[in-house]
């Protein structure tokens, strides 16, 4: 299954064109989105990687970086401008923003952060921050009010990120393959497993469903070990199903990363699933990296849920603790 705007992180630099002239154009990122979302590390990801950061700036600076145009940048910049700026509106954001587009000296892309309500109230409450839009009210009232406040920018936004689901670390890999300053890099893939009962990965571009194999996880030598081990290996591959499926899947996503990469997009992301993210998808993310690899791709591998529903049962039950979790723990 394709998911183009996944259910939230999948996006493409809309906005620029895909010519040789682009390259030459400099980058110009604004960060915005909802407040306990990602805006710091956001920032500070794009500043390790090149840009010039700037949080918080005031629309009306903003306005005049428009009017000056490729003369008031010297170098890659990321502006932060959200519902903490002085003045701050949807409109008055558009605007400049439209301002901005019109220049031909700069490659402009709007980066819009968001995440689940309950995520971003648990965020606010582990800081003990207070939310900008409700000093003196619940932070759920807050929450609410920017996201209304918020809509009309998100609906410009080149790519959304979800970051409910991510850790610091997935979301600056995923913000370094969207915003790296290289000329025309191939795209950067990764590949990961994921267990269909914890939800779909927001931050996925493809995905594919592995449920239809033999499922290790009904026989009993087999169940503790996960689809990095050889005996899993082995059992999922006597499948007569498993060997068409990974030829088909070679098939259909090969041809698909040249289209990609002439689009713009410098990062994808495809997941893996089956039932409990353990074995079946395991092993399918782990050929396929290994097929991509060998065609030359930049391949990263994750398996999301490997270890969390058995951390789970031995949370329930302490009695337990202990079980063969070794090989279940496996990382690329």
């Amino acid at each position: 299954m394709t998911r183009t705007a996944p259910s939230e992180a999948a996006g493409t630099p809309a906005k620029e064109p895909a010519t040789g002239a682009a390259t030459r154009r400099l980058p110009l990122v604004l960060v915005t989105g909802l407040s306990g979302a990602g805006h710091t590390t956001a920032l500070k990801t794009l500043e390790d990687i090149g840009y010039e950061a700037v949080d918080n700036l005031p629309l009306p600076l903003l306005d005049r970086l428009a009017e000056a145009g490729g003369s008031g940048i010297a170098r890659p910049v990321a502006i932060g401008v959200d519902s903490r700026t002085r003045d701050f509106s949807a409109a008055a954001l558009g605007e400049a923003l439209d301002r901005l587009l019109a220049d031909p000296t700069i490659a402009v892309r709007l980066l819009f952060l968001t995440a689940a309500d309950e995520v971003i109230r648990r965020r606010f409450t582990e800081t003990r921050r207070r939310h900008p839009l409700a000093l003196d009210r619940p932070v759920e009232d807050g929450i609410r009010q920017e996201r209304d406040l918020l809509e009309p920018v998100r609906a410009r936004a080149d790519l959304v990120v979800d970051t409910s689901e991510l850790a610091i670390g997935d979301l600056r890999h995923l913000l370094t393959g969207h915003f790296a300053l290289a000329e025309r890099p191939a795209p950067t893939v990764t590949v990961m497993s994921f267990s269909y009962r914890r939800g779909l990965p927001r931050e996925a571009d493809l995905v594919f469903d592995t449920r239809f194999l033999a499922n290790p996880h009904y026989e009993p030598a087999l169940r503790a070990l996960s689809g990095g081990d050889a005996a899993v290996q082995r059992f999922i591959e006597h499948d007569p199903g498993f060997a068409p499926f990974i030829a088909s899947l070679e098939n259909l996503v090969m041809p698909l990363l040249p289209r990609f990469e002439r689009e713009g997009k410098s990062y994808l992301t495809i997941a893996v699933g089956c039932t409990g993210g353990r074995h079946r998808s395991v092993f399918v993310a782990e050929r396929l990296a290994a097929l991509l690899r060998g065609r030359g791709r930049q391949v990263s591998l994750r398996h999301r849920d490997v270890g969390l529903e058995e951390a789970a049962r031995e949370a329930a039950a302490p009695g337990n603790a202990g079980r063969a979790a070794g090989s279940a723990t496996r990382r690329d």
